[in-house]
């Protein structure tokens, strides 16, 4: 977010200055999105939400959405842009080095609820896997190392389970994406793939895979959903306009969430269970 001090004609800065009121404004608000989708795709179902906020703030609100996790969080930590939407370990990493601080989160339609799950997939005419054990030298994929369903919470799962990866999977790999996820198992590219179960559910609404074509193998307890977040650097009067924008915000499409019947206030502490889940990946 840009931010100019406006200086009005003499006699206007001087009442502004006995009312006390600030004679700074938001010029624009810059708003970056994790690729958990297609680009293109993540643009496009995040619109809405984005013209909405600009409505509510009187600002002209751009998004964009970067070719990887880090992409956001380094935006982030340069001062490219000012909000970010992160999954909740990218969120973690973001708040460890680029002063960040997570300030709204969805309920989702779907879930009804501020959190969702992981799972982990296999194409159905995989008649040989139908539990974990059965992927002992199959083909995996993962998203993204810094993703929290599609890497972090399925690797706890796994090493609960016993199974150690890179020993384990013939091959292990990172699309990049949740959909890249999906269609990996849906043309049988791997064996299995982790998946958040909102995104595969919205892929099955949109037509990008059906039911029939995968099963589930492994659900994760409760996830916290995937926060929005400001640079702390910013002026406190704006955040709080930011956070009064997302809080008014009801019933709104916004790119890989669906539906978000509306915004709740969140903190930092609320992602100490993915801090704690992080820590079991590295033993």
């Amino acid at each position: 977010m840009l931010f100019n001090k406006f200086f009005a004609q003499t006699t206007l800065a001087a009442s502004l200055c006995i009312s006390g009121l600030s004679a700074q404004a938001m010029d624009d608000l810059k708003m970056a999105l994790i690729p958990a989708e297609d680009s293109r795709a993540m643009l496009k179902q995040s619109q809405v939400l984005i013209d909405q906020l600009s409505e509510k703030l009187g600002v002209k609100v751009e998004g964009f959405v970067a070719t990887d996790y880090n992409g956001v969080i380094e935006a982030l930590r340069a001062g490219h842009v000012d909000i970010a939407y992160l999954g909740p370990f990218s969120y973690v990493k973001a708040a460890e080095i680029a002063d960040v601080e997570a300030f709204a989160v969805a309920e989702t339609a779907s879930a009804g609820s501020v959190a969702y799950h992981s799972q982990i997939i296999a194409p159905t005419s995989a008649k040989d896997i139908n539990d974990l054990k059965d992927l002992q030298g199959k083909n995996f994929a993962f998203v993204s190392p810094t993703s929290t369903s599609g890497y972090i919470v399925p690797m706890v799962g796994l090493k609960k389970a016993g199974i150690e990866p890179r020993e384990y999977f013939q091959n292990v790999i990172y699309t990049g994406a949740h959909d890249a996820n999906i269609l990996a198992v849906k043309n049988n590219r791997v064996d299995a793939a982790t998946v958040a179960d909102r995104i595969i559910d919205s892929a099955v609404a949109k037509g990008m895979i059906s039911k029939d074509e995968y099963k589930v193998l492994w659900r994760s307890d409760s996830i916290p959903e995937s926060p929005m977040v400001w640079r702390k650097a910013l002026p406190e009067a704006d955040k709080q306009k930011i956070k009064e924008a997302f809080l008014s915000i009801k019933d709104v499409e916004f790119g890989d969430q669906g539906m978000v019947s509306r915004y709740v206030e969140t903190n930092d502490k609320a992602y100490d269970p993915v801090r704690e889940a992080t820590a079991l990946t590295k033993e």
